[in-house]
């Protein structure tokens, strides 16, 4: 922890080395920021412990400071502690809000709850003395100017989620030392024993900050090639002070897609018919080519119904592309493994175990020596890469793991590692978390199929989970994705507040109809039950009255079916490309 102190007009911030004298001093009315020694701190000030700055955001009524103010240790990566940040800090940097208009102090109470609303969202994770953006093979090929760097500048852009809200803090490099770069996604650490022989098993999910959003919002890719819901998942075995690291991509299919909510249960996917889809593909899987080597695309959708289309685009951009790094593997997930028969996914990983064998993984010897490197990456994507891409990525990291447990002398020739039976337990309970968490910062809710990850095998009470959780995907997507949307757009800086603007995007007028027509069919609908219940003298009287009101609430829900893209909470932000 360090110690924040504020008087009326600055921020006084001290450095997160311990013995450091130093002192980041904010202006609370000039904005400045400054250096300054713990001599300069006023007595007067009002002094409370922090455990780290998030960063800072302008809003309508001015500056804001983030900081986070709990935090819980996850455990310790080669003797460097990684903390969960737990709960944060939103605070004005004016002391007034009176200076405000009331449609500015309802803009501004509405941004500031959509900050809340992402700091809400589990999973932020930081480390005040390691680069946690990274994966091992990463940080092992760099120079030793990169070793004199700050972490802020050798941060990987892609996974510092705090990026935007500390760039002012960036602009100075001798203001480095009091911030850190943030993830959001997941990270567990379990110590575990096998054969007696205790080593510490890391999953660690870095999600991408470009192209971030919403399920239904956000799919496909930006014309940078940067694709939604992309994130890296690196599985860390480190064992007599050995270390192994195996990674694997997920991120939605690569070309230029969406699926409006519009209050249908599962919208229609629609291909953009008027862009050049090459152009970005190829960006995309270029710049995956240049991080992680060879690519095996691994696409789970349906070969029938709505995804088929987008199945057979991928394949053609594929073998459009005439690129040898990259192979394409198309497994229709639920078509293979319907009617509980979940054993069947082994097929596709036997499938690409020659692949796997070739990719190998990355691995540094007790003495630091590499002894390996990682050659490629499986990127497996469903349609939300969340559900199927979770399960077909554990079992991967697994297959993994076994050939590394073997190699490190933790497993014993010709034992599986399935039949460590608290190894497994820990090990499949991680994964399913992982899934959760994905899934909660993407769609809203936990993971679907986690019952399968957790057990090995799909139980009926997993099929009632999965329609509970379902059904709130759904009222969320349709009814709470486009404030969530914007909540992300403003945090991530792809909206930026300017406090001349008399009027935010945030008052948009809903046509009186749209006010209207749920309206009456709340009524209708009601007046139909009503007549059921309270029975008229002739059951024919009875039956006009019910096929009356019961014709107009079917009447109004047809309409507003029809018009179900009016009717959905859209974000109001950003009209950008990605909103097409």
């Amino acid at each position: 922890l360090k110690n924040m102190h504020a008087t009326p007009e600055k921020f006084y911030i001290e450095a997160c080395d311990d013995g450091a004298n130093d002192v980041l001093v904010i202006d609370r009315v000039s904005t400045e920021m400054t250096l300054a020694g713990i001599k300069d701190i006023p007595p007067s000030g009002v002094t409370r412990p922090i455990c780290g700055i998030m960063g800072t955001v302008r809003l309508v009524a001015g500056m804001y400071l983030i900081v986070i103010t709990r935090k819980r240790k996850v455990g310790d990566l080669f003797g460097h502690t990684v903390w969960k940040a737990l709960e944060f800090d939103v605070i004005s940097y004016k002391k007034t809000i009176l200076h405000l208009t009331d449609f500015q102090m309802q803009d501004n109470k509405a941004f500031l709850s959509m900050l809340r609303n992402v700091l809400n969202t589990d999973g932020f994770y930081f480390c005040t003395d390691y680069d946690l953006t990274h994966t091992q093979q990463r940080l092992s090929n760099t120079s030793p100017d990169f070793q004199e760097m700050s972490l802020l500048e050798r941060a990987d852009q892609r996974f510092m989620w705090n990026g935007n809200l500390l760039r002012e803090i960036t602009a100075q490099p001798e203001l480095h030392k009091f911030a850190f770069p943030v993830i959001h996604g997941f990270i567990v650490m379990n110590p575990c024993c096998i054969n007696g022989k205790v080593f510490e098993w890391i999953l660690i999910s870095r999600r991408s900050c470009f192209r971030a959003g919403v399920r239904y919002y956000v799919r496909g890719i930006d014309s940078e090639g940067h694709a939604a819901n992309f994130v890296e998942t690196e599985q860390i075995v480190q064992y007599n002070n050995a270390r192994v690291s195996f990674v694997q991509t997920r991120g939605s299919m690569p070309f230029f897609w969406s699926q409006r909510p519009n209050l249908k249960y599962k919208p229609k996917p629609q291909i953009s018919t008027d862009t050049n889809h090459m152009d970005g593909f190829r960006r995309h899987f270029e710049s995956q080519v240049l991080i992680y080597g060879k690519q095996v695309i691994l696409n789970l959708v349906n070969q029938k119904g709505s995804e088929l289309p987008l199945e057979q685009a991928f394949a053609k951009m594929v073998n459009g592309m005439e690129n040898g790094l990259i192979k394409y593997i198309a497994f229709d997930f639920h078509k293979e493994c319907s009617k509980m028969r979940w054993h069947r996914l082994q097929i596709l990983v036997d499938a690409v175990s020659d692949m796997q064998e070739e990719f190998g993984y990355f691995m540094v010897s007790s003495d630091g020596k590499v002894m390996s490197e990682q050659s490629g990456t499986f990127r497996s994507n469903c349609m939300d890469c969340l559900d199927r891409t979770n399960v077909i990525q554990s079992l991967l990291a697994r297959r993994s793991l076994q050939s590394q447990l073997q190699r490190m002398g933790v497993l014993h020739v010709g034992q599986k590692i399935e039949e460590q039976a608290d190894f497994e337990k820990i090990y499949k309970n991680a994964w399913a978390d992982n899934a959760n968490a994905c899934a909660k910062q993407y769609a809203g809710t936990g993971a679907l199929k986690t019952d399968f990850t957790r057990t090995g095998k799909r139980t009926h009470w997993g099929l009632v989970m999965d329609g509970w959780n379902s059904m709130i995907r759904y009222y969320k997507n349709n009814f709470s994705d486009g404030f969530r949307q914007d909540s992300i757009d403003l945090f991530l800086g792809n909206y930026t507040v300017d406090e001349t603007d008399g009027l935010t995007p945030l008052h948009m007028q809903k046509d009186w109809k749209f006010l209207l027509l749920p309206v009456i069919m709340v009524v209708a609908f009601s007046m139909c039950i009503i007549c059921l219940l309270m029975a008229g003298d002739t059951w024919t009287e009875t039956l006009a009255y019910v096929l009356f009101w019961g014709m107009a609430s079917a009447l109004t829900a047809a309409v507003i079916v029809v018009n179900g893209r009016e009717f959905v909470d859209a974000p109001k932000l950003v009209q950008k490309e990605k909103m097409d």
